[in-house]
């Protein structure tokens, strides 16, 4: 196989929009193996595959075939080093924290194929703040993913100065290969097109809830109803995650310093009470 096909992917990274990744690379004919540093999130991995592939079956949208296949192309793997030593596509998922991403970039570097592009997930870190970390930044991107990244259509490439066009055009082909939708960013830009897009609506929800002219729910509805969006941002916020939308913002405010970028108060409270949302049971809304 020539080195220019991907053909091996790796995801590191098992968490919610990691093992996502993976499963979908491998339902769409890759072989994927996925890795984390955490044991017990690996050991409920298998069990979450093999029940999302038997929910597809059942609802007709796979055959058990294909299930079944894809399933054998899933591989769970605990060392780093074995996870990626095939890999011609690695893609990090991992906690959004610059140093432990770049420190990872580091040993992927070391331990992966010369022709290995090394991507990130990362949406508030461009991957200029990382490629240095390695000795193949021409072969460094941002592959952002949407959660739930089964089911999102659009994926964004983020090409850097630093990426090689070779690099973005095979990963904006491998995007087209999972029968989802690449926009390809020909600069860096912080937050990229729709969460900036999408940034925009938070601010002004927030305000609108902050300052008592609305409830949550009453922004949710004129989004929903109002726009023919299918989901208003306060729902949004609660499915992917209070936390990640505070430490987004909060990222972005300490590199830019500007004010327009402070996370809201509001926000920020929820945050402090580890109410993220759907995965602790309370957000914006109860979900008790």
């Amino acid at each position: 196989m020539s080195k220019d096909v991907i053909q091996n992917v790796c995801v590191v990274g098992a968490g919610t929009m990691g093992r996502q990744i993976a499963l979908n690379a491998a339902i769409n004919g890759y072989n994927t193996a996925l890795t984390d540093t955490m044991p017990e999130i690996l050991a409920a991995v298998a069990k979450w595959a093999s029940e999302y592939l038997a929910g597809r079956v059942a609802k007709g949208k796979l055959t058990q075939g294909l299930a079944d296949t894809a399933m054998s192309r899933f591989k769970i793997i605990d060392r780093l080093e074995e996870a990626v030593k095939d890999a011609d596509l690695i893609i990090e998922a991992i906690v959004e924290k610059l140093d432990i991403k770049r420190s990872l970039f580091e040993q992927l570097d070391r331990l992966a194929l010369p022709h290995a592009i090394l991507a990130t997930n990362s949406s508030s870190f461009v991957s200029s703040r990382i490629a240095d970390a390695t000795k193949r930044p021409d072969q460094v991107a941002n592959l952002h993913y949407f959660n739930p990244a089964l089911v999102m259509e659009v994926v964004e490439v983020v090409q850097g100065a630093h990426t090689s066009e070779k690099t973005a055009e095979k990963l904006v082909e491998f995007v087209e290969s999972l029968n989802k939708t690449p926009i390809w960013l020909k600069k860096e830009i912080d937050s990229f097109v729709v969460n900036r897009l999408l940034g925009a609506i938070y601010k002004e929800a927030m305000f609108l809830v902050e300052n008592g002219y609305a409830s949550p729910r009453e922004v949710d509805i004129g989004s929903e109803k109002g726009l023919g969006h299918p989901m208003g941002p306060f729902r949004l916020m609660d499915l992917v995650g209070l936390d990640v939308a505070y430490l987004i913002r909060k990222e972005r405010f300490a590199t830019t310093g500007l004010e327009e970028h402070r996370p809201p108060k509001i926000l920020e409270e929820k945050y402090m009470k580890g109410e993220y949302g759907k995965k602790t049971g309370k957000g914006w809304y109860d979900y008790n």
